[in-house]
């Protein structure tokens, strides 16, 4: 409101000029708010102005985070209970402990139903077969997975539905079912695992769910715990994986598939839930198609979870853990740019997590209103180089400047790195002498010329970390790659950042089916509204291209790949139309924090609101439609009738045509 500069009253020449201040503006009382330093100024003015006879009188207010200004006399500082507060909750976020009293309340909290899912009656409803949803890569898709290739989707229907044709399961035979969490932890992932619990007691109270302790190393071991209400009474609404626990978190080889299936098969499960995201559910799909082969009877679920939100496609909305992610993250953001906003003198560089796909970033800038935020998907569509991106960020501070503001937040994804072309050449040419067994200490001398120009260029602790080992599937570090603080340095330099999913996982293992991923759409709406379903995983996958031109061919093995931020979709509109005021005027924005009652507790992601995504509705629509033209259209009707639908039909049909064949020639993602 005010704000701060540099804050001291310490020479002579600045006491005067307060005093001269406060006699031109006839102040009977200057109030000084502030921490050990700005008080010993108040006291010093106090003095100063009492001898000086000045008629002002001082006070001070003790207002610090860090709570040193503790005495006989005060007892704590304005400010400090807030700090710790937040801290703790970050903290209780990475280690786990006795539950709170708090934690406690949040673990009454009882998430609210889809009327599809309540009751102990399945009723489900099969669409048409799904088919990939890049046409190119169907046919490589369906070779490699004919088992589970081609599976019809699938709609869990409430009570009241009038479908004649849906399947009802009222009978619920007893039932194993072994989970296990796979990739990096996400919030919300104790509550697949309650939903899942509490939907199998329900249907049959002697079927029994058994967790996987340390991720898919336990799997592949057999540590198991059993699922009870007394294990689940400490983790409902809780973070954390630490339940069950995780480790690689990976069931690629034909060693651990085939372990795998033998850990089923030992413990005669029914049904196998992986919760994860691209690449555990890439994963499940492979299992659920070798168990399939192999007629090993355990059914293989998916559940998308994970923080990053880019296991997005048409048939997931969002997954379990981004709306939560970009909540606490935007809120801290939003303290962020009220620090700016307060001291009027620093710009803030904030790395947000997201690799290839930068959703993560863009839902905190809608939330909380940053000056700029850089998109990798932008960035790589652009082919901005470094000092591109460094002249837009230096660019935008002189604009700043000129209407006197000299502060500002910029948000960064942490996969910024590879998406700049140079340095994802730089990062490859590393990358391909660790594979050849070059030590961290030579490969700068054995860059090709260009390469060896750019490392020497980049700063000593960015050097550093491009040289850290590649991770498992030979992409970079990226998490210890500090693209902030390299952009600050740069700009610096040129100048001088549920438990739904449970219950549909026991309906689709109800239901008997096999490498599905469970899918909940319609999420904008109120939960009574909430389509729930299962769609084949496999139908979600694309052949990755290694190349990057028009000519890239078809290689590898088919997988749930990241989706990236759209460039085209509202979402991204609605960032550019704000780009420029949220750059000039500063409108930070405080969502608040998470909420499971009162006014900010119903909040969605900005993101998942402003586009309109309901495929699963549109498809069962679209089935409607088409059930009412086949009882319309008979034999026996009209010559009118039949002329006019097949006119319709004709049309619909070449339009369609028209649009598949020009979406064939587009390329996947990488």
């Amino acid at each position: 409101m005010l704000g701060r500069t540099k804050d001291q009253i310490r020479t002579t020449e600045q006491v005067n000029g307060a005093m001269a201040s406060c006699q031109a503006l006839k102040l009977d009382a200057l109030v000084i708010i502030g921490g050990v330093t700005s008080n010993t100024d108040a006291a010093q003015l106090a003095e100063t102005f009492a001898e000086a006879k000045c008629a002002t009188k001082v006070v001070g207010v003790p207002v610090t985070l860090n709570g040193d200004l503790k005495n006989q006399f005060v007892e704590t500082t304005v400010g400090f209970d807030t700090i710790c507060k937040v801290n703790s909750q970050l903290i209780s976020n990475v280690c786990t402990d006795a539950l709170s009293a708090e934690k406690k309340k949040r673990a009454l909290y009882q998430p609210e139903l889809p009327p599809c899912l309540q009751g102990t009656t399945v009723r489900v409803e099969y669409g048409d077969a799904a088919i990939a949803a890049d046409p190119a890569g169907a046919h490589v898709i369906s070779h490699a997975f004919p088992h589970t290739y081609g599976q019809p989707l699938a709609h869990f229907l409430r009570k009241t539905a009038n479908v004649p044709d849906a399947t009802v399961i009222s009978e619920h035979p007893v039932v194993r079912v072994g989970v296990v969490f796979c990739g990096r932890q996400s919030p919300g992932g104790h509550n697949v695992i309650w939903g899942l619990h509490e939907a199998i007691k329900a249907h049959n109270p002697n079927s029994k769910l058994i967790g996987f302790l340390g991720g898919s190393d336990g799997l592949l071991a057999q540590r198991t715990l059993e699922i009870t209400n007394e294990v689940l009474s400490s983790y409902k609404n809780q973070g954390g994986y630490d339940m069950l626990g995780r480790t690689k978190d990976q069931i690629r080889t034909t060693e651990q598939v085939n372990g795998a299936m033998a850990s089923c098969q030992a413990l005669k499960l029914d049904a196998l839930v992986i919760i994860g995201g691209v690449t555990s559910n890439t994963d499940a799909a492979q299992l659920a198609e070798t168990f399939a082969e192999a007629k090993c009877a355990t059914k293989v679920v998916g559940v998308p979870v994970t923080l990053n939100g880019d296991l997005k496609n048409q048939f997931v909305e969002t997954t379990v853990g981004f709306d939560t992610i970009c909540k606490v993250n935007s809120q801290l953001i939003s303290n962020v740019c009220t620090d700016a906003l307060s001291a009027e003198k620093y710009y803030y560089f904030i790395r947000m997590m997201g690799r290839k796909a930068s959703h993560v970033a863009l839902e905190c800038a809608l939330q909380s209103h940053p000056n700029m935020v850089i998109l990798g998907e932008e960035v790589a569509a652009s082919k901005l180089t470094i000092f591109d991106i460094t002249k837009q960020i230096c660019d935008a501070v002189q604009a700043r400047a000129e209407k006197d503001k000299y502060h500002g937040v910029v948000l960064i994804p942490e996969g910024l790195v590879e998406s700049i072309p140079e340095l994802y050449a730089l990062l490859q040419e590393i990358h391909g002498l660790h594979s050849k067994g070059v030590s961290m200490e030579n490969i700068s001398s054995q860059l090709s010329p260009w390469a060896s120009a750019l490392f020497e260029f980049l700063p000593p602790f960015i050097r550093k970390q491009l040289l850290l080992h590649p991770e498992s599937d030979d992409s970079a570090q990226l998490s210890q790659i500090e693209t902030e603080k390299l952009l600050a340095q740069l700009v610096e330099n040129e100048m001088n950042r549920r438990m739904v999913l449970g219950h549909v996982c026991y309906h689709i293992l109800a239901a008997g089916l096999n490498g599905y991923m469970a899918t909940v759409t319609n999420l904008k709406s109120p939960a009574n509204k909430w389509r729930c379903g299962a769609a084949p995983i496999s139908s979600m996958m694309t052949v990755k291209r290694w190349s990057r031109g028009p000519a890239a061919t078809q290689i590898g093995k088919p997988a749930v790949h990241m989706a990236t931020v759209d460039l085209k979709g509202k979402a991204f509109e609605l960032l550019r139309n704000n780009s420029t005021s949220f750059l000039i005027d500063d409108i930070y924005r405080n969502p608040g924090p998470i909420q499971f009652e009162g006014a900010g507790a119903d909040s969605k992601p900005i993101s998942l609101c402003v586009e309109d995504q309901d495929y699963m509705g549109r498809i069962k629509k679209l089935q409607e439609y088409l059930e009412k033209v086949k009882s319309i259209v008979k034999p026996g009707c009209s010559q009118d009738v039949l002329k006019a639908a097949l006119s319709a039909m004709s049309s619909v049909t070449e339009t369609l045509a028209i649009m598949t064949s020009s979406s064939t020639g587009q390329g996947t993602p990488l």
